[in-house]
């Protein structure tokens, strides 16, 4: 159920971005007014970052992730009513709100389940949904924007996946500790495992008896910032592909609606890549590597994977092109899904939500940040100083891992 949730989670957020070159003509948008709308929801993704996750470890995810989805999906089916450039701003920041999350919650759910050398995998195929979500979102956007000749019913029917998927949550899901479906065993295998994770296993903090740390206290430790400073400098190269690459393919003097099936392609890759970085570092866990330094060796291959956009400068090639950005969302997916796992692996379960909500308001300012200057340098210049710094920047942020996550 989190690998559906962030399906429909990336086909709600994407569904502007397939849509970006019919709605900039219609409205006159420049590179820069388009990132405004962007920032919008980046603003909204990156403040409601740190409060989901507090929210999340105070209210459980069952709750948490019931309201949140309700809420973005009532704020998609907004969107079809924008008229202009203001509305669209308002109600995307509205969709950031909830969207803000699904992260969080679905780590957390994530440490609340699985032991250490199992949560790789669990993590890869809840984030893959974000990567499965990114390719389905052009085939299922220009396929209903076809069919009405209109981009407003678009968002009513991305909006009524999210009213799906509550019900569901609401009907099936429960924690461990209640769940009627699980065996007293199984439950207490789980209960007992996560106890001794919080009291003997590597942990960036002690854990003062399993409550909650407070934002200051995990604040004051280096491997917050690890995370936090990875998350803050990657992020933004992944969002620069979601919500740019229809804009750069059209620039590059491509038609959306003839590439639309290598569209895909890079989050294809992403998908895979998911699953490359949680299958291999359990691979290499239980061939006896300690759990953090299994996550930062695929972090540190895959920050130099990353660095495939670069090439992206000197092709004009649309196969060349997907190519290199397939690449580089492969490697993205399998560096993100290490720093996805590395919070319930060095933090106690009552703090794992609100690291990472740190770590996602980190991922959301530098995506502001990034978003305005793609804007500007697109505007002024062209795409291709964009992507040298899409391409250098993760391997600053691969560096900040490795100097400040050195627990075992």
């Amino acid at each position: 159920m989190l690998f559906t949730s962030t399906v429909i989670n990336y086909i709600d957020r994407q569904t502007i971005s397939v849509l970006a070159p019919h709605l900039k003509t219609e409205f006159s948008w420049n590179n820069s007014e388009w990132a405004l709308i962007v920032i919008s929801f980046r603003v909204a993704y990156a403040l409601m970052q740190t409060v989901a996750g507090r929210l999340l470890d105070w209210s459980g995810t069952r709750r948490g992730l019931l309201v949140s989805v309700g809420w973005y999906s009532f704020a998609a089916a907004l969107t079809s009513a924008a008229t202009g450039l203001r509305s669209f701003m308002f109600f995307r920041f509205l969709l950031g709100c909830g969207e803000a999350a699904n992260w969080p919650g679905a780590a957390k759910t994530v440490s609340e389940w699985f032991p250490k050398a199992e949560r790789g995998w669990a993590v890869a195929l809840f984030d893959s949904g974000s990567s499965v979500g990114g390719a389905l979102a052009p085939l299922l956007v220009l396929w209903i924007y076809r069919a009405f000749g209109n981009w407003r019913p678009v968002f009513l029917f991305t909006s009524a996946l999210g009213l799906i998927w509550v019900l569901a949550w609401n009907a099936f899901y429960r924690a461990p500790e209640n769940h009627p479906n699980l065996g007293e065993e199984e439950r207490k295998t789980i209960l007992i495992s996560r106890q001794q994770e919080a009291r003997l296993e590597m942990q960036a903090m002690v854990s003062s008896g399993g409550r909650r740390a407070s934002l200051r206290q995990l604040l004051q430790v280096k491997e917050t910032w690890g995370i936090v400073l990875g998350k803050g400098l990657t992020d933004p190269v992944w969002f620069f592909i979601t919500d740019w690459f229809a804009i750069y393919l059209v620039s590059k003097g491509f038609s959306l609606e003839t590439t639309v099936l290598g569209f895909w392609i890079p989050f294809l890759a992403a998908d895979i890549g998911n699953f490359f970085g949680g299958g291999f570092s359990s691979w290499l866990i239980r061939r006896g590597w300690r759990v953090v330094e299994a996550r930062k060796f695929v972090i540190l291959i895959c920050g130099f994977g990353m660095a495939a956009l670069i090439a992206v400068v000197g092709v004009s090639s649309l196969p060349a092109i997907i190519a290199l950005f397939a690449i580089s969302t492969f490697s993205y997916s399998a560096w993100s899904t290490m720093a996805l796992a590395l919070p319930s692996d060095l933090y106690p379960s009552a703090s794992v939500a609100s690291v990472s909500g740190l770590s996602g308001t980190g991922a959301g300012i530098g995506t502001i940040i990034s978003t305005f200057l793609v804007g500007r340098l697109a505007d002024r210049y062209s795409f291709a100083p964009v992507l040298v710094g899409a391409s250098l920047v993760p391997l600053l942020a691969t560096a900040l891992v490795f100097l400040l996550i050195r627990k075992k």
